[in-house]
């Protein structure tokens, strides 16, 4: 019987089974971790990647959970997520993950187990069409049938996913197709017939768009998360400067230019600051870049920056004029453009302009009341103080829309969100992801009592893998988001938004003296149970040394409970499909 080696001198062609051509595949692309679930249906690839070094799996308690690190992951540090769970169940979980990945255009790359072929179909045990489901929900989904095809599918998976706008891909793996033996070999390039990502810039229409901001006496750039995406944030802010030209953001493009540059206003939109949604409103040109111009941002799409030409750059073209009408389109990617705008653009005379802006700053200044007990603000301006580097990971809710208002984003400071879609949940697993993959970065999460709650299984992922995540709960008692809709717009009939409510309070209906129970859970008791450190702080005074306790975790998370005012909302507030004449600043 020859040995492997001697079969390789001798030129005897090699082959190997789907299962260990998988591992090959990750290491040629550079895979470092990933996310996996155990299931039958992939039992065989784990004990193929049993042996692998160099490649770290990671077990989180729920896939949901699984995809959103993997995101969280991908998002902060610029690489492609993996992901690898099971059939059935396994990959169904994913499917939120997988939608609020591709709403956000996050490069991932998702491998679920499936049934092996004879058996598809059939109500196998764990069957499901994941590749049905997702179709509508991911970037390219397919099945691979045919084991000599295994390589080409895995490389093109990667290259689509990382491509022209990223997002993500799904691959579905029959297990029969996984165990036949076959080539060795890993393709190094893709041709992908029909799939051809724009990778230039069109000089003459972007020279029609400068000679429009030349002409332009209020222009203003709008900056959304593809300018992050594209890492042109150091391009975008010396384009600014040369320019001499206002800033504003969309939620996910927060970052793009530092927050503390002069030339930043705020962010636009619903809970946009007054001189961002004013800025907006005036302008005479808007120059947008890497924006999907969605219903948060343009409120109602009519009186839109009513008197602005607009100018749009994306590296998708059907993005441009989906919702706003452009005057300019640009298909391309953010940097490329933006680059190639620094060899073009001349200064412009703006000075009255910024003056004007400076004059909405100062008569609509973005904060809350004062307060003598502790505030939101207080919290993420410790954050800002105590930290100079951090990457910072929301939930979705009020307490995510207060860290896009105050928090400090810089080049050191990073934040990441689900913004598309709004996933409740994303927060921890998130932050997970993000700490994994910066491990010299502090990493913070912020939640709600409410989006805590739908993925805390993860908290035992953190504690195991030994991550010193800093992650706070802003509890106010509700789902605050919607109660705060319910108070400004349904009479204040506060319906499924007290987190405290149940039997009792249905049964007491009519009473108006009624208590609600005490709070569940005990989320400091719940954080010990894990393995973690629990903090309750009640008093502003309390907060820094909180966040100074917490830092002393080299290798274990800490759960920050902070005990915030239900009444605390976040203003400025446009109602949905409102103008910024119906701006609400206070009630």
């Amino acid at each position: 019987m020859t040995t492997l080696n001697e079969r390789r001198r001798s030129g005897v062609s090699m082959k190997v089974s789907g299962n260990d051509l998988f591992v090959t595949a990750m290491k040629k692309e550079g895979v470092d971790t990933i996310f996996a679930y155990p299931g039958g249906m992939v039992v065989n690839l784990l004990d193929a990647l049993h042996d692998c070094h160099g490649i770290d799996l990671v077990l989180p308690r729920h896939e949901q959970g699984l995809i959103h690190a993997a995101d969280g992951y991908a998002r902060a540090t610029g690489k492609v997520g993996v992901c690898l769970v099971t059939s059935g169940p396994g990959a169904t979980n994913l499917v939120t993950g997988i939608a609020t990945a591709n709403y956000d255009s996050i490069p991932l790359v998702c491998f679920t187990g499936q049934v092996p072929e004879h058996l598809i179909g059939n109500d196998a045990f764990q069957e499901v069409d994941i590749i049905g489901v997702t179709r509508n929900i991911a970037k390219f989904v397919i099945m691979v049938r045919d084991r000599e095809m295994l390589a080409q599918r895995i490389k093109e998976a990667f290259y689509i996913a990382r491509s022209g706008k990223p997002g993500p891909v799904l691959v579905d793996l029959p297990t029969d197709v996984m165990a036949e033996l076959g080539s060795t070999s890993y393709p190094t390039e893709v041709n992908i017939r029909g799939y051809k990502p724009n990778k230039g810039v069109h000089v003459g229409q972007l020279k029609k768009a400068i000679n429009l901001l030349e002409e332009a006496k209020k222009p203003m750039f709008l900056i959304g998360g593809g300018v992050n995406l594209a890492h042109a944030q150091e391009e975008m802010t010396k384009l600014a400067e040369k320019i001499d030209a206002p800033v504003i953001t969309t939620v996910m493009g927060r970052g793009a230019i530092s927050t503390e540059h002069p030339l930043y206003i705020g962010n636009i939109g619903m809970h946009g600051s007054y001189a961002a949604n004013k800025t907006a409103d005036e302008c005479d040109l808007m120059f947008s870049i890497g924006c999907r111009f969605n219903d948060r941002v343009t409120g109602e799409i009519k009186k839109f920056a009513p008197n602005a030409k607009i100018v749009h750059i994306d590296i998708e073209s059907a993005a441009i004029s989906r919702n706003v009408t452009v005057d300019i389109p640009i298909v391309a990617d953010a940097k490329d453009a933006i680059e190639k705008m620094l060899e073009y653009v001349e200064p412009n005379e703006t000075s009255k302009w910024l003056e004007q802006i400076e004059s909405w700053k100062e008569e609509h200044p973005l904060k809350m009341k004062e307060k003598p007990i502790m505030t939101p603000q207080d919290i993420i301006e410790t954050i800002n103080r105590m930290f100079d580097e951090a990457i910072i990971v929301t939930d979705v809710g009020q307490h995510q829309m207060f860290t896009a208002q105050f928090a400090e984003i810089t080049q050191k400071k990073r934040l990441l969100m689900s913004g598309g879609l709004g996933t409740m949940g994303y927060g921890l697993p998130g932050a997970i992801g993000a700490k994994i993959g910066n491990p010299d970065v502090p990493v913070i999460s912020i939640s709600g009592d409410g989006g805590m709650q739908m993925n805390i299984q993860e908290l035992a992922t953190a504690v195991l893998e030994e991550l010193p995540i800093i992650s706070c709960i802003f509890n106010n008692y509700n789902l605050g988001m919607v109660r705060q809709w319910q108070k400004l717009f349904y009479g204040k009939r506060y319906s499924m938004t007290n987190l405290r409510s149940g039997a009792a309070s249905r049964r007491a209906a009519d009473d108006e003296n009624f208590e609600y129970p005490e709070y569940t859970p005990n989320f400091i008791k719940l954080a010990e149970s894990y393995g973690a450190v629990g903090i309750r702080v009640e008093k502003k005074e309390d907060i820094e040394p909180a966040f100074r306790a917490a830092l002393e975790n080299k290798h274990r998370p800490t759960i920050i409970e902070f005990m915030i005012d239900p009444e605390d909302l976040v203003y400025p507030m446009i109602k949905p499909g409102g103008t910024l004449e119906e701006l609400i600043m206070d009630c």
